[in-house]
């Protein structure tokens, strides 16, 4: 049934469909003009995400791939379509590809009918103090290890027994939930096929419609042919020319900061000449001062004696360093800047720059007469396309499917509720086969709980308390529920397990995969006389290649119906779409214009000449290397801070009187000798060194610099005067390409509009994967395999849970009777019990 109707769904396919979304190819796009097909908005989603829940599904997917792992059963099916299928003959082949589910079904069987069984002769045995009946327990040696390995193992079996409830119960809720949100879901797809219906006709008016905005694109180019055509001519010259002139406008900079900077380094040599006569000046003074209290008659006292005549032998440190008098004059090279800066040179470079920016300008006035008979070409295109839409069969497909679309509509609305109720019976049954699990491993966590803490080590078995028994006694229950209802629960899982695993294996993966497409595609399968079904519902000519499993696949990809359901066989629209005989009349237009260009003159012979002079002026001649050296010393031969801390700390240990406080004056007057001329003398050398610094990098290498400028420039004019009128020829070409380009890009446009944007086809994709794929298989299948996986998981682990709880329930309920020991013998027990 599952199968049939997948069919039938896909059948409507023929109707047709539209969608959202970007284009699913794209094509060369003019710059300022790209065409947006008018967005429609649809309600469903594309995609179904199941959460959390998704990786419990997948585990499920998982282990009935390792049930079943047979291939999709292609030849069944057919045969079962054809109406060839014979049950007798081919039963062999049905339980190969069944056989994992058999087996597990079988196993199944067998506990549904072995669990009453053993329930039945383990009460029996019971009841003749048999299978742990007998309230007495034998005391063993290892008995607290049994104890804690029964305690430990039932926990964990209690433990996989709770998570297969939880699957259960996520289960059995993801049904209920989702089945509600049904008809939100029908009524969302209808929705949106109802929306590609209404939204057709006017998206087919647009397309049309955009010839205006590309005829206005055109001639807004066409009036800007001065920024277009002459910008691209000037660009191609760019390149060649505006580096040039950039090179001589930097040079005419550099000379008039090169005689900047000399000037200034001139101007202070002249201040540091002068500080440095009146620092020379102020250390003979103090020289002088210190060689007169020397004399002093306490240096001829012995211990002040030696410290005397170490300042005497010092005092040859109080001298200049640097005589600036020596360094070469810059007033030659200064003369040469004067007189090179005579010629303006920068005023020549934006006379080269303005000749050459005016080259939009003439192109501009060159072509005022070609501009007015292109534009009269264009004006006489378009009367053709607005005709296309009347032939295009798009319209005529769609209009058969509202019919279909309402009938459906109002069966499935029909139906809803009754669907709804019975999810309702389900739900509630599947919540009591959920609770009774709950139940026997409420009863079994309860007796671990009771019987666990309950639990006295000294007691004997006679002698158990209250709780302890109360635990044992839980198991016990715990275990006679389990005899009970496991049966039952078993039968459920059964029924679930073999109607879920076959409608996954054989509807729900075979849909995701394709392979129940390729089925239905099978040439003569549906029609005997019919090759391919749907080209022949289409086209009545079921010879073209039209399939199913393409349909669907151009659907998903959001393709439109001139290409799903392949009309070109119908109506060919690239006929329709051609202008080259128009574009042939715009191409002469262009290649026939007469652009001259040219008393294009970049720089003249007196800027020439200017770059020769600054060249000869000298700078690079400068002795760069005296200049560092001079002013990259210390101004004298020692530092002045610390010749006058020493001669201060050689005062201090002298005696008191003069000769102390006159070495302490001067140490003083050291110490303002280097604050008020040493320091700044020091910052004036270190700003001559930067600059000459920078002024001799400059320099450097300045004769290439001028043949690399003058050379380019050569170059340059040589490439405008020889090469303009080549670039002309090729920008005008490509000035009436693009123009053409819009044209053609337009028509582009339109037919990928028509054959995949137009009426695409996504939301009957959408519909269909929200009927087989979100509905049966997310909705239903996948959570009532769930359920089944995890209630038989359940349901086979109250076995090993029924045996390990019958072996605890000895340790934690009160016995009858104990055994008794005397002096380390056993002897017989205190009570007797009769035999069956």
């Amino acid at each position: 049934m599952a199968l049939l109707l997948g069919f039938l769904l896909l059948l409507g396919l023929y109707g047709d469909t539209m969608s959202e979304g970007p284009p699913p190819s794209s094509t060369y796009i003019p710059d300022g003009l790209e065409f947006e097909f008018p967005p429609t908005s649809y309600e469903t989603r594309d995609s179904y995400e199941a959460g959390p829940t998704g990786i419990l599904f997948q585990t499920v997917h998982i282990f009935l791939h390792m049930v079943q792992p047979n291939a999709f059963p292609e030849d069944i099916l057919r045969k079962v379509v054809q109406k060839e299928f014979d049950l007798s003959t081919d039963y062999e082949k049905i339980i190969y590809y069944e056989i994992g589910i058999i087996i597990c079904a079988v196993l199944g069987l067998l506990f549904i009918i072995l669990t009453p069984l053993v329930g039945f002769v383990f009460s029996l045995c019971r009841c003749c103090n048999k299978c742990g009946g007998e309230m007495h327990q034998r005391q063993k040696k290892n008995g607290a290890a049994l104890k804690s390995y029964f305690t430990l193992s039932l926990l964990v079996i209690c433990i996989f027994i709770s998570i297969g409830i939880i699957y259960g119960f996520v289960a059995n809720q993801h049904i209920r939930t989702h089945i509600e949100k049904t008809r939100k879901l029908s009524e969302s797809n209808f929705n949106d096929l109802r929306t590609l219906l209404n939204a057709t006709p006017g998206q087919i008016d647009y397309v049309l419609d955009q010839y205006t905005t590309t005829k206005a694109r055109a001639f807004s180019d066409l009036d800007n042919i001065k920024l277009l055509l002459g910008g691209g001519i000037f660009e191609q010259l760019k390149p060649r020319v505006v580096p040039v002139l950039d090179d001589i406008k930097a040079m005419a900079e550099e000379i008039q900061e090169t005689r900047e900077t000399l000037v200034e380094v001139n101007s202070i040599l002249t201040d540091m000449r002068q500080l440095s006569a009146n620092l020379n000046n102020s250390l003979s003074n103090v020289k002088r001062n210190l060689e007169q209290a020397l004399t002093d008659p306490m240096c001829s006292v012995h211990p002040v004696m030696t410290t005397c005549s170490n300042i005497m032998n010092s005092l040859s440190l109080l001298d200049g360093s640097i005589d600036f008098d020596q360094l070469p004059s810059l007033d030659e090279q200064i003369g040469n800047l004067n007189d090179t800066l005579q010629t303006n040179l920068s005023s020549l470079v934006q006379k080269g720059y303005r000749s050459f920016n005016a080259i939009p300008e003439i192109v501009q006035n060159e072509t005022v007469n070609v501009v007015s008979d292109v534009k009269m070409t264009l004006d006489s295109i378009g009367s053709d396309i607005k005709n296309i839409s009347k032939n295009i069969p798009i319209q005529d497909k769609l209009s058969n499917f509202i019919r279909y679309l309402n009938d459906t509509e109002n069966y499935i609305h029909h139906h809803l509720p009754t669907l709804e109720e019975y999810d309702s019976y389900r739900w509630l049954g599947s919540l009591v086969v959920c609770c009774l699990l709950t139940l026997i491993v409420i009863f079994n966590f309860l007796g671990l709980l009771c019987g666990t803490y309950g639990y006295d080590q000294n007691a004997t078995p006679t002698r158990r308390g209250c709780v302890s028994n109360t635990g044992g006694i839980f198991l016990m229950v715990g275990v006679g529920f389990s005899f009970f209802f496991c049966w039952l629960l078993m039968t459920i899982v059964v029924l679930t397990f073999v109607v879920g695993g076959n409608v996954e294996k054989l509807v729900c993966e075979p849909y995701q995969n394709k392979m129940l497409f390729q089925v239905l595609d099978t040439p003569y399968l549906l029609n005997a006389d019919w090759k391919y079904y749907l080209s022949g519902m289409v086209f009545n000519k079921s010879d073209i290649h039209l399939t199913f499993e393409q349909v669907y696949s151009d659907c998903k990809e959001n393709k439109g119906i001139y290409t799903t359901l392949k009309l070109e066989n119908t109506y060919n629209i690239s006929e329709h779409l051609s202008i080259k005989e128009h574009t042939g009349n715009i191409n002469n237009n262009f290649e026939n214009m007469n652009i001259r260009i040219d008393n294009i003159v970049l720089l003249d012979e007196a800027g020439r000449r200017n770059l020769m002079d600054f060249n000869s002026s000298g700078i690079d001649k400068i002795d760069y290397g005296a200049f560092m050296a001079a002013t990259g010393k210390n101004p004298t031969k020692v530092n002045l801070l610390s010749f006058a801390n020493d001669l201060e700390v050689k005062a201090n240990h002298l005696p008191p009187g003069n000769l102390k406080q006159t070495l302490k004056n001067n140490a003083g007057i050291l110490r303002n000798i280097h604050r008020d001329e040493i320091i700044p003398l020091q910052k004036l050398m270190s700003a001559v060194h930067q600059k000459l610094k920078e002024l001799q990098q400059k320099s450097s290498g300045l004769g290439v610099k001028v043949a690399n400028i003058i050379r380019c420039l050569d170059s340059a004019q040589d490439f405008i005067t020889n090469r303009i009128s080549t670039i002309i020829a090729e920008e005008s070409k490509k000035y009436g390409n693009t123009i053409i380009s819009y044209f053609e890009h337009y028509l582009q446009w339109v037919k990928i509009s028509i054959t995949e944007q137009m009426a695409a086809c996504k939301p009957v994709a959408t519909a269909l994967d929200s009927a087989i794929d979100v509905f049966l298989c997310s909705y239903i299948i996948d959570p009532l395999n769930l359920f089944w996986f995890g209630i038989g998981k359940a349901t086979a682990f109250l076995l090993p849970a029924v045996i390990f709880a019958v072996k605890l329930a000895k340790y934690y309920r009160r016995m009858d009777s104990e055994d008794v020991y005397d002096d380390d013998v056993e002897t017989i027990p205190m009570k007797k019990y009769g035999k069956c």
